[in-house]
């Protein structure tokens, strides 16, 4: 049984598509409202690819420069690059990010069995203290680990090395979970129990190592823990 239980935040816990989808619901957005599903998986897959570059070349920057130069180069993607008001509006609406629905009984669950809980995130600190607040789920966590500590992005071992250092357990005691199969390769190699959170039905990643459990969604974590 794990000790520790250790998410993911961005797209695990919070629904990275819920600034796109916020604002093109906003009254005068109509150019928005017709690619918003694109921008946001543009944005989100820019994000994701800058910081693996990054962590190759040794050019570590703050997640909050990588998630602002992934939206520029979405927004001019989908032919909405003249548009400063958009992209200020889609940062603000970043810091307040939903979490899905799931996530705070899943947790309260997960405190209740006398489980520790924490966020282990390429997210900047302020960034991931904003979503928590917003989501209302700072209760359940016994910390939140940012990448900023260490100055390297996942899957670096150095940043699986905090939930060691920071509860003093073992790889064997730690359930990480997380929606990203890169992620969860690179968490299974380095020795922890991990659960892939599937959402998207997609296949399995061809990399070495694959998850222990494959879910659709957060709201079983409490039964593998």
């Amino acid at each position: 049984m794990a000790q520790v239980c250790v998410f993911d935040a961005y797209g695990t816990l919070f629904d990275v598509a819920a600034a796109a989808r916020v604002a093109a619901d906003e009254p005068g957005r109509d150019a928005l409202k017709a690619v918003w599903p694109q921008l946001a998986e543009h944005w989100r897959l820019k994000q994701l690819q800058y910081t693996w570059l990054r962590t190759i070349t040794g050019e570590y920057t703050p997640f909050w420069e990588v998630t602002k130069d992934g939206l520029d180069w979405a927004m001019e993607k989908v032919g909405l690059i003249d548009d400063p008001e958009l992209r200020e509006r889609l940062l603000a609406l970043y810091w307040e990010l939903a979490a899905y629905r799931e996530v705070p009984v899943m947790l309260a669950q997960l405190k209740a069995a006398g489980k520790q809980c924490a966020i282990l995130s390429n997210g900047s600190k302020d960034m991931l203290e904003g979503a928590v607040d917003s989501a209302g789920i700072g209760e359940f966590l016994d910390a939140v680990l940012s990448v900023e500590d260490v100055s390297i992005f996942k899957p670096s071992s150095l940043v699986y090395d905090m939930v060691g250092t920071r509860f003093g357990c073992g790889t064997k005691d730690v359930l990480f979970v997380s929606s990203n199969g890169w992620d969860i390769a690179g968490a299974t190699g380095y020795g922890f129990q991990t659960v892939w959170v599937n959402r998207a039905g997609d296949p399995v990643d061809r990399l070495p190592h694959r998850p222990a459990h494959i879910l659709s969604d957060l709201s079983t974590i409490p039964e593998l823990a």
